[in-house]
């Protein structure tokens, strides 16, 4: 994309307990068919509470979380353990591979952080101003000097706003194995609302 800046242009049921109500009657014998009826029906629901009760003791009851686990509010406004959550890893970058793959690393570091500052559309035409900026590294990534290989004849403050941008996001990781000079150019493709593009990332 050619890219010119204004200076170049003139989102249970529940469970029902059963009951049962027995009339003893004075004339019924101890031995009568109503007594023995009575006793038969008992031992039938009794055989089936043990049988109920023995498959719930089948089920293991869940383990209850030991103390200071947090809990989290479900819908029904119960709480629940929260799962634990693992610990986000550290892992170090892997050096870029050359100094193109290190430029675009940097660009995307500069999003990260300064994602209020950027806009990620299609520049526009014409821009508002253009900052073409040098960066020179240590060994590790961390910034040795910053220069400014253009400076916008208008919105000159756009330059500190892209030096800003660059001491926020670095280091930009171990350049140990890229060849020396250590250093690299970003240009910053700033629009009227003073927000940027690195031209690294505008495919």
């Amino acid at each position: 994309m050619h890219c010119t800046d204004k200076s170049d242009e003139p989102n249970g049921n529940p469970v029902a307990q059963p009951m049962a109500h027995a009339a003893h009657s004075p004339g019924d014998p101890s031995g009568g068919p109503r007594r023995q009826a009575l006793a038969r029906w008992l031992g039938l629901v009794a055989a089936s509470a043990g049988g109920w009760l023995a498959g719930c003791a089948s089920t293991p009851l869940p383990a209850w979380p030991p103390a200071g686990t947090p809990s989290t509010p479900t819908n029904a406004g119960t709480a629940v353990s929260a799962a634990p959550v693992a610990a986000a890893g550290t892992a170090a970058e892997t050096p870029a591979r050359n100094w193109d793959e290190y430029r675009l690393r940097a660009a995307q570091k500069i999003v990260a952080a300064n994602q209020a500052a950027c806009y990620m559309g299609q520049p526009p035409e014409p821009l508002l101003a253009i900052p073409v900026i040098e960066v020179e590294l240590k060994s590790d990534g961390q910034i040795a000097k910053i220069n400014v290989l253009r400076h916008p004849t208008q919105a000159k403050d756009t330059v500190q706003l892209a030096v800003d941008a660059i001491h926020r996001a670095a280091p930009f990781g171990d350049v140990r194995k890229l060849p020396k000079p250590w250093k690299y150019v970003e240009v910053f493709l700033f629009n009227d609302e003073r927000k940027f593009k690195p031209r690294t990332l505008d495919n």
